[in-house]
């Protein structure tokens, strides 16, 4: 029995040191939570050595690789720290109602295809009744996510149910019941299979796939109602640890709180106490170690290898290609564009050169004609000399219309050039335009903000004062409607908020009065508790003065008793009526110091409730005590009568 201890208190060691050890080389997974501290900090908080298996299997993390990024926190820079450098207390600077960015790349196409391949594979392994694949999960509809969300909420809550009515609202609520850090809009529920909302409930079911193993691995150790019959001394083993782990908790959080991120010698002084607590084998230690570190550089080289696989290769290469074939696509969408516009142009060209060919044909049958005019005419000097003037003027013309068509030309050139340019920067400002209509979710038409317009422009090759007021009519008019309808509810939105701050003030002012009431009642009840003291403090030494005079008349009696004894038959008559008056006193006395004592603690206990009741009540014993006072007055003067006659009664005694 003892080596068996022995045995799984080595067992536990080597798993805290192993854990140690790997819990401080550098993780490939996205942080959820913020980190300011490195990954060395994580070793010792999980080093519980009372279970084998904490959470199931080790999960044995990989070597960091070279182009996998560096962890970092989410709240941003500076977070926990003062302005004079100093750390603050966390509970005061992430309750309030800032939202939380999430750090995962939800928006990268590849880190969403590897949630979706997980999902997929949860829902296959844990049994989903309806048909799945990665394909139907690319979009999935509003039907299909409640299917999936109740599904895996109900590994969680078997007895859970999903409400008919208002389920936008409550799968946010549920989500933020289950504590997930991230927001999750309602309007993101009524079109759950947009490009820009898929991606965050696919996170949101990530995490609760997430949940679903952590609440499974913990469900099945028996952490409250564990088997402790056959370890008894691994109970004392852990309280010692427990006080092990909380010194050095408390060493480490309070250098934590002044500055420090390293805790070196205080993890060497833990570990040490840890060593002589389980009394740890080093040899065994090492060779743990030495396979440990055997089985990293395997994974090393496996990883290397798989860099290295031509498989890896061509996915790569393939995706490369498919890109550049997108590439082509839209290149070859370009210029067909551009092709069926200069087709345009080279058919009007034809027409324009077809009119021409015409026009020169009907100048070549007038030359011709005049030519034959001029072969058959004889003509004078003077016609002559008129004719090769005409030809000079027409030639003139020629190489003036020559020049303006040129010019003529070249401006068209020029013009093309210009509308070139022109469109392109048209181009430019529609993609921008698109960019900023996606950022303020108005496109597509079944965007959060479109409420059912169509605010995407359409490229068209021909513009025109037709296509403007189209545009004018699609965008414009409906973007001056929901500028009016935001104005509107901002203006709401602001006089709501004058309200309520109004109504805050009020709401203040009232707890102010109200904290003064209270402080008055507590001074009232801290004098009424100070007088009722002091009232106890008085009985007490009233029932001590009692005391004494009970015991002296109690000798007295004996005295009386002794010379008495063969006294007067009338004196012990008188004696016996004494006594029985005195008993009677006495219990009337302590019947009367209970209820005094009754009173004064429902006096007491009815103080705290109310302030009317505590006067009452005071009032009460108050009279209570006058009477009581007065029954003890008139005990007295009926004590000094009986020592009077008892003294009579002795003189007369003395004189026989």
């Amino acid at each position: 029995m003892k080596r068996s201890g022995e045995c799984r208190k080595h067992q536990r060691w080597s798993w805290i040191q192993t854990h140690v050890n790997m819990s401080r080389k550098p993780s490939n997974r996205y942080s959820e939570m913020p980190m300011r501290v490195t990954d060395s900090r994580m070793s010792m908080a999980n080093a519980t050595p009372q279970s084998n298996n904490v959470f199931g299997k080790l999960n044995i993390p990989k070597p960091h690789s070279t182009t996998s990024e560096r962890r970092t926190s989410f709240f941003g820079k500076g977070v926990g720290m003062s302005a004079g450098g100093q750390r603050n207390s966390i509970f005061g600077t992430y309750g309030g109602s800032e939202k939380i960015k999430d750090p995962r790349p939800l928006h990268d196409k590849t880190f969403v295809q590897q949630c979706i391949k997980e999902l997929c594979e949860f829902l296959g392994d844990n049994g989903f009744p309806a048909s799945i694949s990665v394909k139907s999960l690319q979009s999935p509809s509003t039907k299909e996510f409640l299917k999936i969300f109740e599904f895996i909420y109900i590994l969680l809550d078997p007895t859970f149910q999903m409400p008919t009515a208002k389920v936008e609202e409550e799968i946010p609520r549920i989500l933020r019941d289950l504590r997930y850090p991230f927001p999750l809009s309602k309007s993101s529920m009524y079109s759950i299979g947009a490009p820009h909302t898929w991606p965050q409930a696919l996170g949101a079911l990530i995490w609760l796939i997430d949940t679903v193993r952590v609440f499974n691995s913990w469900k099945g150790q028996d952490v409250l109602f564990g088997d402790f019959s056959d370890g008894f001394t691994e109970l004392e083993d852990g309280m010692e640890y427990s006080k092990l782990f909380l010194e050095y908790s408390s060493k480490t959080y309070n250098k934590f709180m002044q500055g420090a991120d390293t805790f070196e010698d205080e993890d060497a002084d833990y570990l040490s106490h840890l060593k002589r607590l389980y009394n740890v084998d080093e040899a065994l230690l090492e060779s743990q170690q030495e396979k440990h570190r055997v089985l990293m550089s395997e994974v090393e080289r496996l990883e290397k290898e798989s860099h290295n696989d031509r498989l890896t290769g061509q996915r790569t290469e393939k995706l490369k290609l498919h890109s550049d074939l997108q590439k082509l696509q839209s290149y070859r969408t370009r210029m067909e564009s551009f092709k069926s516009h200069q087709e345009n142009k080279v058919t009007a060209l034809s027409e324009e050169l077809e009119a021409a060919n015409l026009q020169l044909d009907s100048l070549k049958r007038e030359q011709a004609r005049l030519q034959h005019i001029l072969e058959n005419q004889k003509f004078t000097p003077a016609d002559i000399e008129r004719i090769n003037r005409e030809r000079n003027e027409l030639q003139q013309n020629v190489n003036t219309l020559s020049r303006s068509l040129e010019e003529a030309q070249q401006l068209v050139w020029n013009e093309e050039i210009t509308l070139s340019k022109t469109k392109e920067r048209a181009e430019a400002k529609l993609t921008e335009y698109h960019k900023l209509a996606r950022m303020l979710k108005l496109i597509p038409q079944s965007a959060e903000n479109a409420c059912g317009h169509d605010f995407e422009i359409k490229i068209v090759n021909d513009y025109g004062q037709t296509t403007a007021t189209q545009i004018r009519t699609q965008i414009q008019n409906p973007l001056k409607s929901m500028l009016a309808d935001v104005e509107e509810e901002f203006s709401n939105v602001t006089n709501m908020k004058l309200s309520l701050d109004e109504t805050v003030e009020q709401i203040k002012s009232n707890i102010s009065e109200k904290l003064n009431d209270i402080k008055q009642l507590k001074d009232q009840i801290r004098r009424l508790d100070e007088q009722l003291e002091r009232d106890m403090q008085d009985m007490a030494h009233e029932e001590e003065k009692w005391a004494a005079d009970m015991v002296s008349a109690e000798s007295h009696k004996k005295l009386l008793e002794k010379k008495v004894m063969a006294g007067h038959e009338e004196a012990e008559e008188q004696l016996k009526a004494a006594q029985q008056q005195y008993h009677l006193v006495l219990q009337e006395t302590k019947e009367e110091s209970r209820m005094v004592a009754n009173n004064l603690t429902h006096v007491f206990t009815a103080v705290v409730n109310h302030l009317d009741i505590i006067e009452k009540h005071c009032n009460d014993q108050v009279k209570k005590m006058e009477k009581m006072n007065e029954v003890i007055h008139e005990d007295q003067a009926d004590l000094q009568q009986l020592k009077e006659m008892v003294e009579n009664f002795v003189a007369r005694a003395n004189v026989f």
